[in-house]
């Protein structure tokens, strides 16, 4: 027989059950959320590769590695640094010490875009989700600047991916000897 009684007893029961699941809910994603993503902002361009660069900061007592980042602007997103002004993958990831920050920055670590296709605008709000070595992820949003400097090398080539001048001055040059 159902009686109000018991079922607000039932009820409160429930609800206790409930925030004491919550409570170990909210504990799960601060320890997710404890890598935050200060000042993100990505390269503009029209298509081909561009850069997205942040400050990352670690509030924990562990260090953190970012093993891999995703984005709907790009097919293809990897983890760069330069040495020796050529751009390179970075072999482990990006690992942020504890209680530390590590700055993606032109020049850098960087999170390298790759096979972009549609254009990104100066103003543009590019979604990113960066995932980190124990499977959680940390999402973020990139405004796109307008940006000409650092000019690093990939694999001996400028970053706009437009080499039709250069293979053709080079197959000139090679002809002419």
């Amino acid at each position: 027989m159902f009686t109000r009684p018991r079922f607000l007893a039932t009820a409160a029961v429930a609800l206790a059950s409930a925030a004491a699941l919550a409570g170990c809910a909210s504990d799960t994603a601060s320890s997710e959320a404890s890598l935050t993503v200060e000042d993100p902002w990505v390269k503009t361009v029209e298509s081909g590769m561009s850069a997205a660069f942040a400050t990352l900061t670690n509030s924990t007592d562990a260090d953190l590695t970012v093993v891999s980042a995703s984005s709907d602007a790009a097919p293809m997103i990897e983890l760069h640094e330069v040495v020796d002004g050529e751009m390179q993958e970075k072999d482990g990831g990006f690992t942020v010490p504890a209680g530390e920050t590590l700055t993606l920055q032109p020049g850098g670590y960087h999170l390298m875009l790759m096979g972009v296709e549609e254009p990104i605008a100066a103003g543009d709000e590019v979604a990113f989700t960066l995932e980190l070595e124990d499977g959680s992820t940390v999402g973020f949003t990139a405004t796109a600047k307008d940006f000409d400097g650092a000019n690093e090398d990939y694999d001996g080539e400028s970053m706009d991916m437009d080499h039709s001048s250069d293979a053709e001055a080079s197959m000139d040059a090679e002809s002419s000897h």
